[in-house]
């Protein structure tokens, strides 16, 4: 049966919901096996230590580049139809909400994807992060947030269309687009030797992005052959995780659809890596001092994230694949973030952590 037939048979939503579900443990199952992580690339960057997890980041990256540009070329993928491009955005709130994002994964030690995948594998610190942070993007999208995040928007923005895609301003199309994404991937093959090769770190890293690729296909696959208006939407966890936030607390629920199962679809998939890996433990505080920056910087990621228009992932991969020049400007955002605050916060505990203490002088 095919696609039309499923929606025929069993409805948009439900087919969504499964197409989430199981996007969603590929990638969660990809995520884990590599330990993806654009807080640990990001450390790396700015300590001039280009290993294996910016190697893991480039292959994801541009594994999702290449994924949608071939999707584009033939046929199976529109960026024009997505809101990352055809809506109104906003510069200046993907700039601040980039910068407060990378700023506040570097508190949690993980983005909103990390921190769900951490969460199935048994780190309490991660649940506990990623439930602040959904209760603050849903504060950003509609609660008392909600005027802050409108005004912060409401300082630059620019116009949907092809004024916000950086294909159409650069004259490079789905080719140029196709051959950049290329090169990031040549990038990430020299970065991979320098650091070692790895089983996971290929398979997972390219298998993460192409996860990426196939959120895109799958929804715009569904939305070309529904009888009803499907927007087209690719992988994020800033939405998804308030939307699961108000399903278990308000009522009526949120509509079934994508993000439906998208979310536990990533908690199964992670939880099945870990199971094979022998990655599952239980982890918590080890004081307060930790968990008072857990929480500060889920707070910032979820304010951040709303601002943006998406997380590490949905802006910075999913929305960058797609060439959003608002979704590459918050990329840049949170590795500057990422980079000022690892400077600010945790720099100056490491340097007093590792000083020698000068011995004490014994008068005679």
């Amino acid at each position: 049966m095919n696609i039309a037939g499923l929606i025929e048979s069993y409805g948009e939503k439900t087919v969504l919901a499964i197409g989430g579900l199981l996007i969603g443990a590929l990638f969660g199952f990809f995520a884990q096996r590599s330990k993806f992580c654009l807080r640990s690339a990001t450390l790396e960057f700015w300590h001039r230590n280009f290993g294996e997890k910016v190697s893991v980041w480039l292959l994801t990256f541009g594994s999702a580049v290449v994924g949608v540009q071939l999707l584009t070329l033939t046929g199976h993928m529109d960026a024009g139809a997505t809101r990352q491009i055809s809506a109104t955005g906003s510069i200046s709130g993907a700039l601040v909400g980039g910068v407060l994002f990378g700023a506040g994964m570097i508190m949690t030690r993980g983005c909103a994807s990390r921190l769900l995948v951490l969460s199935a594998n048994g780190n309490l610190r991660a649940l506990l992060s990623g439930l602040i942070f959904a209760v603050t993007a849903q504060a950003a999208l509609g609660g008392a947030l909600a005027p802050w995040r409108e005004a912060i928007s409401g300082w630059w923005t620019v116009d949907g269309g092809a004024s916000r895609n950086l294909l159409a301003i650069t004259h490079a199309g789905p080719w140029g687009g196709l051959l950049f994404g290329l090169v990031w991937l040549l990038a990430a093959l020299y970065f991979s030797v320098r650091s070692g090769w790895g089983f996971w770190k290929w398979v997972g890293g390219i298998g993460t992005g192409l996860a990426v690729a196939a959120g895109w296909g799958f929804n715009y696959w569904v939305s070309k052959n529904s009888f009803e208006v499907v927007p087209v939407q690719g992988l994020t966890f800033s939405g998804p995780s308030a939307e699961w936030l108000m399903r278990v607390l308000a009522s009526p629920a949120p509509e079934v659809g994508f993000n439906f199962g998208l979310v536990p679809g990533v908690f199964l998939g992670s939880f099945v890596g870990a199971w094979i890996g022998k990655d599952f433990a239980l982890e918590g505080f080890k004081d307060g001092y930790s968990m008072r920056r857990y929480i500060a910087g889920a707070v910032l990621m979820g304010f951040g994230a709303m601002l943006a228009g998406g997380c590490a992932v949905g802006a910075g991969i999913t929305g960058g694949a797609i060439f959003a020049v608002t979704a590459w400007l918050a990329l840049a955002g949170m590795w500057l973030g990422a980079g000022i605050a690892d400077k600010l916060i945790d720099a100056p505990t490491a340097s007093a952590t590792t000083t020698p203490t000068a011995p004490a002088r014994v008068t005679p």
